[in-house]
């Protein structure tokens, strides 16, 4: 991994519970954004906004996720906290860049 003060990054949050198959869910939104805060009070992290959505990731258009991005784009935020990188790709129309920072 990069040397990256991780410390001293503006982060997003980003929850998604897809509608289309909920036995398929893993974790409801609020148990998302609970490890996702704990994840980011442990690590430092300062987060600059919160963003969920149920909605299926099957059909694009997913008006928060595109929000989100836009500004991540107008450098609102450095990055994006998501509980599994699959919420942040699955079926994304146009590519966009990240970084994975996987602290084991």
């Amino acid at each position: 991994m990069d040397n990256i003060n991780l410390q001293t990054k503006k982060i997003f949050l980003y929850a998604r519970k897809s509608t289309d198959e909920p036995e398929r869910q893993v974790l409801s939104i609020e148990a998302q954004m609970f490890e996702l805060r704990e994840f980011a009070k442990k690590e430092g992290l300062n987060i600059a906004r919160e963003f969920v959505e149920s909605k299926t990731a099957k059909e694009p258009g997913r008006e928060i996720f595109n929000e989100m991005v836009a500004s991540i784009e107008k450098n609102e935020a450095e990055g994006i906290l998501a509980w599994h990188p699959f919420m942040l790709t699955h079926n994304y129309p146009q590519p966009f860049s990240f970084k994975i920072f996987n602290k084991s």
